[in-house]
């Protein structure tokens, strides 16, 4: 089978420091108040790009919206339950009116809590899959006619989306979704030259976090590294993954899911035991 498409950008002239930066670029970042959500709008911001965020929280979403101007780029805040298809729709009208199109999307918001899955409610199912999962799709649905010159879709989700989540059974299988759902779309956009990829986070610290936590506040066992990297992960590796996802450097890249999770979802359930650095299951 012969090889088919045009031409590579990179055939004239090979990558360059300057195409990370994303001048002249619009971004849209969900959840962008604390964590993962605010260094990914600021971290698209210190690399050129203007961004529009939204969130619950009124207070620290200002703060991100002061972080982004700071940059010299211009910020416009919605305050809105990204569950609220009505609220999604509008809000990205808004963002379009103000900036003229759209060409990054990172769907950030969600989230969870720890409960056996028949300790799980309709109404608390219900919950989960319009924050992890509908929210997604509506983002999307919005944003893509607003994505006239191709774009890039980024979408935050885990490393339970490729492995099991005992207590987070909901959660997992709405990440898992994402994530079969961004490879379906990155085919269908292809068209228009909208990219469409995940980052799958672990072992980065959040202000979420408690949730995650057991009894005694502790994350993971005391005689077991939580991953196989030296060093935990940062919410800045997160935005650094963005950043690289919304550049033309991964111009050839779109259907895949980027692993910013210091070797876990590599490991497979090994583990490093402490005492040696010897590695046991």
């Amino acid at each position: 089978m012969g090889l088919t498409g045009e031409p590579s950008i990179w055939d004239g002239a090979p990558p360059a420091p300057e195409h990370i930066r994303l001048d002249g670029r619009t971004a849209i970042v969900t959840g962008a108040a604390r964590g993962i959500g605010e260094a990914i709008a600021t971290g698209l911001a210190r690399f050129g790009a203007d961004v529009a965020i939204c969130d619950r929280e009124a207070e620290d979403m200002a703060a991100t919206a002061t972080d982004i101007a700071a940059q010299g780029r211009a910020a416009l805040t919605g305050l809105l339950d990204v569950r609220d298809e009505d609220a999604v729709a509008a809000f990205v009208a808004d963002v379009a009116d103000a900036f003229g199109s759209v060409d990054i999307l990172v769907n950030n918001a969600g989230g969870g809590f720890n409960a056996a899955f028949l300790d799980v409610s309709a109404k608390g199912e219900n919950a989960l899959i319009r924050e992890n999962f509908t929210s997604v799709t509506s983002f999307i649905r919005h944003t893509v006619p607003h994505m006239t010159s191709g774009g890039s879709i980024i979408n935050v989700t885990s490393i339970e989306a490729h492995r099991a989540g005992p207590g987070f059974a909901i959660y997992s299988a709405m990440k898992a979704g994402v994530a079969s759902l961004s490879q379906s779309l990155s085919m269908e956009l292809a068209g228009d030259r909208i990219r469409v990829n995940c980052i799958a986070v672990d072992v980065t610290p959040t202000p979420g976090d408690a949730v995650l936590a057991d009894d005694s506040g502790a994350i993971s066992h005391t005689h077991w590294a939580s991953q196989t990297w030296p060093e935990m992960g940062s919410v800045h590796d997160s935005a650094a993954a963005a950043v690289f996802l919304a550049s033309d450097l991964s111009r050839f890249i779109t259907g895949s899911s980027l692993h910013v999770d210091g070797g876990n979802w590599a490991a497979s359930g090994w583990k490093v035991h402490l005492d040696d650095g010897s590695f046991g299951l």
